[in-house]
């Protein structure tokens, strides 16, 4: 049976909206993080047979297909090509799908899934441009009406559903910058970055910050319990991982860090739109033989308190074991990068403390999740 295995990972640090990295141009971003993939793994890059990269705002500098600008700004060979997809906050996890089940098929041996945003520089929702249709039409409207559909309601419906205080979110928004902050200053994350503009660590985490300073804080919406405290941050940051067949491995003299162990994909309720990691964990699980209890270490995106506190809760895993470095309340929330931001904190994690498995999954816009098991090699 053929075998995908993750031969490198690196990623930027995250950097807040008015950091470090604000003035870097998003190919220029991306182009830094696959020139060094290549560097650090010391794969002939000509014979890379795509670069398939995730972003969601594909406007003004992250248009016409970033995938390839970026791999050209990196003074990489002409000959690969790059494709670049929106799977909504997914993307470069998608990436690493599509980039294992190139190799897995038999039809490639070596492609690059990688991840941009720089969210200062394209706002989240710069694709909704003024004077072109929005993206809900008549069919939407039959099935679902013309309700609100967004985020920041979705978060809100799940933590009505699941009966989440404000207290509870911002416990667990506490918890994320503590782990983030420990994880920093103990050099957790030193190999897996690529500095860029002087930058060599992660900006967002705050480790000053209380609970009393996130009860201070307006909420989203009259009568809500979400606040910017509990939410992920506008973020800018790129990542790229390195998927090799078994002939890619003897023939590059590559070395396998983990193998591609389970992939899965679902849909899930649009209207709550974040619910998706919960039925995409237990596709997963269910695909792969094992049970939540063999899982090592699990990376769930923050985007908004309640996903990792309620997917928690409904599959029976456990908390201490989910990002154990705090997440993207705490770290940042570069759209288009953060799948692969987080298979690349979560291989080097399990690298770190031995440990076998990892799942990762996060929620996408429009009602979608990915769920990934890797096994350290």
């Amino acid at each position: 049976m053929a075998e995908a295995y993750i031969v490198g990972a690196v990623r930027t640090p995250v950097g807040t909206k008015k950091g470090a990295l604000k003035d870097v141009h998003p190919a220029d971003l991306g182009a830094h993080v696959l020139k060094e993939l290549v560097n650090r793994t010391g794969v002939d890059p000509s014979a890379v047979e795509d670069n398939i990269m995730g972003c969601v705002m594909q406007v003004g500098g992250q248009s016409l297909d970033i995938a390839r600008t970026a791999w050209l700004s990196a003074g990489l060979p002409e000959n690969v090509p790059g494709v670049t997809i929106d799977r909504q906050c997914g993307s470069s996890q998608q990436a690493i799908h599509f980039a294992a089940q190139g190799v897995l098929s038999g039809t490639q041996d070596l492609v690059v899934a990688s991840g941009v945003e720089h969210m200062a520089k394209v706002p989240m929702g710069a694709s909704i441009v003024q004077g072109l249709d929005f993206p809900y039409g008549e069919g939407w409207a039959e099935r679902y009406g013309m309700q609100e559909i967004s985020q920041f309601r979705g978060a809100e419906l799940m933590a009505e559903k699941w009966g989440y205080t404000r207290e509870d979110l911002e416990r667990f928004a506490l918890e994320s910058h503590q782990r983030a902050a420990k994880a920093i200053e103990a050099g957790h994350f030193d190999r897996e970055i690529a500095p860029l503009a002087g930058l060599a660590k992660d900006e967002g985490a705050r480790p000053d910050t209380t609970l009393e300073k996130m009860a201070s804080l307006k909420t989203l919406r009259d009568g809500g319990v979400i606040t910017a405290a509990v939410a992920s941050q506008i973020s800018i940051g790129a990542s790229a991982l390195l998927i090799a067949s078994e002939e890619a491995v003897r023939r590059h003299n590559l070395t396998p860090r983990a193998r591609i162990h389970t992939l899965a994909v679902t849909g899930s309720d649009p209207v709550y739109m974040l619910t998706g990691p919960i039925p995409a964990t237990e596709k997963a699980l269910a695909k792969s033989g094992l049970s939540i209890d063999d899982i090592d270490v699990f990376e769930v995106n923050e985007a908004f308190a309640p996903v990792p506190l309620a997917w928690a809760h409904e599959t029976g895993a456990s908390l201490e074991k989910t990002n154990p470095n705090g997440g993207a309340i705490a770290l940042g929330h570069p759209l288009g990068a953060t799948g692969g931001i987080l298979m690349t904190k979560m291989l080097h994690e399990l690298e770190r403390t031995g440990a076998r498995y990892g799942l990762q999954t996060m929620c996408e816009g429009g009602g979608q999740a990915n769920a990934t098991i890797i096994e350290r090699l």
